[in-house]
């Protein structure tokens, strides 16, 4: 990175090289910042970059949207997002294990779809009722990816990892009773699955899935073209 990638403004460097090094802006993480800390990364990243603007984990988006136009909010995913990119046709299901895993669920179907993904949202298909996860197999085989959203005990990345040939990018989510850790047992056992090749990003990180199926789709086009 050069000194011209990034634009210092005093409480943030912000890093508008990201687009050309990786095909999109820098997303702005929005927990802890406040309003007129993230108007003004915003602005600086809509100034110096071409595609979508997406600011996560944001609580209240009201000042923000009046301070600069031509934004919307996903209360549900609590995403902010300008200019999102026009519809690809990679296709990428999400498949929520319970209705408790939804949030994360629909935090990484919001933030691929903003970026250009062709996003399907599956919910309720956890391992308890296998019979409903069976019913979506011919959903979750037709996609380039899929995103596994899962608290508990994990058990949907492995079932799903067993059904699918595409990459699976697994979630553990922090949902469950005591023994579940706060999510660290649906991570373990997501490491530890004996369906081959699964990526497992942080816990509760729907964003982390949405920027590996981004990722992947890079390739994916790069391979086409």
């Amino acid at each position: 990175m050069t000194g011209s990638d990034a634009v210092d403004l005093g409480f943030a460097r912000v890093d508008v090289g990201r687009e050309a090094r990786q095909g999109l802006p820098e997303v702005v993480y929005g927990t802890g910042k406040t309003a007129v800390q993230i108007v003004s990364i915003v602005r600086t990243l809509l100034q110096h970059n071409d595609g979508p603007v997406l600011v996560t984990r944001v609580e209240s988006a009201s000042e923000v949207l009046d301070a600069v136009p031509g934004g919307s909010y996903d209360e549900s995913a609590r995403l902010l997002v300008w200019r999102p990119a026009p519809r690809s046709t990679f296709t990428v299901v999400v498949a929520a294990a319970g209705t408790a895993d939804q949030p994360v669920a629909l935090e990484a179907a919001a933030i691929a779809t903003a970026v250009g993904l062709d996003v399907t949202l599956v919910t309720d298909v956890g391992v308890a009722g296998l019979h409903r996860l069976l019913a979506e197999q011919d959903r979750l085989r037709a996609a380039d990816t899929v995103i596994v959203v899962a608290g508990m005990e994990g058990a949907l990345a492995s079932a799903i990892g067993g059904l699918v040939a595409c990459p699976v990018v697994a979630v553990p989510t922090s949902t469950g009773y005591g023994a579940g850790l706060e999510g660290v047992t649906a991570l373990l056992a997501m490491h530890a699955s004996c369906a081959a090749g699964i990526t497992v990003v942080n816990i509760d990180s729907g964003f982390g899935a949405a920027m590996a199926a981004f990722r992947l789709s890079r390739v994916a086009c790069r391979s086409t073209s």
